[in-house]
């Protein structure tokens, strides 16, 4: 049963093809590259690989728009490179997920051209039409500032096809029984070629009805259910990781009440309240935010994850709480997007503090959930503000303080490694950080081995400790007769915190320090008394080793 659930102690990584390693020296990242980077992903602790889209695309959306989805871009390979590296993921014990982008397709698909083309062709009621522009065509924007309108006219065809996000994305009409069942021909055809599950792009989007009379669309969550019940024939422990960022009163639709719909979610409410709360040191947003999402079923998993390769959507916090987050880490209006977030990558976010650097990190390692991790993020990559939207904080890895930072030999690559600078690759690179013992890259490695020694948070039950200090977040995690503790301070000042850290079981009168030397005993009233420095962060696990051993032949 515990494999079955993989992923519910999964380290995930998050990475795209093209920009990660190029072996054969054209300037884009392809397959074989990553194969060469795999044992560098293995010896990091990472248990899990979420490819960004690699299928055949124009690219204008950063391979959102897809053009085939049964082959993979010559630019990165071949269906046969693709294989040979799900075989070698498998060697490694390393799963494989990868984007499932099914909202939409790019305007160039065959299915839209020969939709456009013919009104008797099979592919015209996969798309959504309207013979005259809908009055509510700016209504649902999605990308403010940015994009205009949701439907667009379309000379060839005579008629206004829809779309939630880019002109050149056609959304596709998901309710249709013969597109959903192109949809779990796709997802068959992955798992068969080795992948273990999908990031589902923009799933309330998916679900939600569509067309010009829809003026308040209406989500159909058994289509979850539907895709759900065809992984598990296909492949029993198949996932779905949902890109879903909806009110928490909702959850348990994506879920399923019995977990028979979704296995996983990002929990966008904790990510933003987590920001708020390194802005502002108010653990109150990040203590409701945890509460709120707390309610799953058993098999059922939240994601969670700091920084993601778009931008850091506030959209969820109060105008006052977006407004601090906006002056702490995205003060000028270069680092905004779309009215709602901000287009950093972390480290420059926090002015590359490594105090507040492995606070975040802690933070997140130690949330109700499955830590994903952006690629770079394991070095404290920056960003390139020069590059539009959110193309600033998808640039290249930086291996070495070889040209272009080790990632290709070809002079000119797909895109423009940050070079000079405190985030140039030649300060910030893999190469010399593994040669550093004190590194933020040897740093990880040695947190990642230890959360994955923790199963307690990602299998058990968390309550929120009572400490008196706003700005300290304490956490309890119960599980199989084992438990730990996590204190996070999210202010810059030292200070000391006294609580209790459970009910007054006898083993709670000791914790033991999981990163280093400093243990705590109780008072006589039960009571554990911590410094924690500026930022600073404790991870112990309740009970001696007595009492454990004890505890567990009960």
């Amino acid at each position: 049963m515990l494999n079955d659930l993989w992923y519910k102690n999964a380290i995930v990584y998050c990475l795209s093809v093209g920009t990660y390693m190029d072996a054969n020296g054209d300037g884009v990242g392809d397959f074989q590259g990553l194969v060469r980077r795999l044992d560098y992903l293995q010896g990091l602790g990472i248990t899990a690989l979420w490819l960004m889209p690699f299928q055949p695309s124009p690219c204008r959306d950063n391979g959102y728009d897809i053009s085939d989805y049964y082959n993979v871009d010559p630019r990165y390979g071949t269906l046969g490179d693709f294989a040979e590296f799900t075989h070698a993921c498998r060697q490694r014990g390393l799963r494989v997920m990868i984007d499932l982008v099914v909202n939409h397709t790019s305007d160039q698909h065959a299915w839209f051209q020969s939709a456009r083309r013919d009104p008797e062709s099979k592919y015209r009621d996969w798309y959504v039409w309207s013979k005259k522009k809908p009055a509510n065509a700016t209504d649902g924007i999605v990308f403010p500032g940015v994009q205009k309108s949701t439907w667009t006219f379309d000379k060839e065809a005579g008629l206004w096809y829809f779309h939630r996000f880019y002109d050149f994305q056609p959304d596709l009409t998901t309710a249709n029984p013969h597109v959903q069942a192109e949809l779990l021909k796709i997802m068959g055809f992955w798992i068969q070629l080795g992948v273990s599950g999908f990031r589902m792009d923009a799933v309330p989007f998916v679900i939600a009805t569509k067309g010009p009379q829809v003026l308040q669309p209406v989500e159909q969550y058994d289509m979850l259910r539907t895709f759900r019940e065809f992984l598990q024939w296909r492949k029993g422990d198949a996932i779905i990781l949902a890109e879903a960022n909806v009110l928490p009163d909702t959850d348990m639709q994506y879920f399923g009440d019995e977990g028979e719909r979704l296995q996983m979610m990002f929990n966008f409410q904790v990510n933003q309240a987590t920001f708020y709360t390194m802005a502002s040191a108010d653990t109150a947003p990040l203590r409701k935010a945890l509460r709120v999402t707390k309610q799953r079923p058993a098999t059922a998993q939240w994601g969670v994850f700091l920084r993601n390769h778009d931008e850091l959507d506030l959209g969820r916090l109060t105008p006052e709480q977006r407004d601090t987050v906006f002056a702490a880490f995205g003060p000028t209006p270069d680092m905004q997007l779309y009215e709602r977030g901000i287009r950093r990558r972390l480290a420059p976010m926090l002015d590359g503090d490594r105090r507040r650097l492995e606070l975040a990190y802690s933070v997140m390692l130690t949330s109700p959930g499955t830590p994903l991790f952006r690629y770079g993020d394991e070095i404290g990559m920056g960003d390139d503000l020069r590059l539009p939207e959110r193309e600033c904080a998808r640039t290249p890895m930086q291996w070495s303080t070889e040209p272009h930072g080790g990632f290709t030999k070809h002079p000119k690559p797909v895109a423009r490694v940050i070079s000079g600078g405190p985030y140039g690759f030649e300060r910030v690179n893999v190469a010399s950080q593994r040669r550093d013992p004190d590194s933020l890259l040897n740093w990880m490695e040695r947190l990642i081995r230890m959360r994955r020694e923790v199963p307690e948070i990602s299998w058990g039950d968390f309550s929120i400790l009572r400490i008196s200090r706003k700005d300290v977040l304490g956490l309890r995690y119960d599980w199989r007769n084992n438990s730990v503790v996590c204190l996070h301070n999210f202010s810059a000042v030292a200070c000391t915190v006294s609580f209790k850290a459970g009910a007054g079981d006898p083993g709670d009168a000791r914790l033991v320090n999981l990163l280093s030397d400093e243990h705590s005993e109780a008072d006589a009233t039960g009571r554990h008394t911590v410094v924690l420095e500026p930022y600073g962060y404790r991870w112990y696990r309740v009970g001696g080793l007595d009492y454990l051993l004890k505890r567990s032949e009960v």
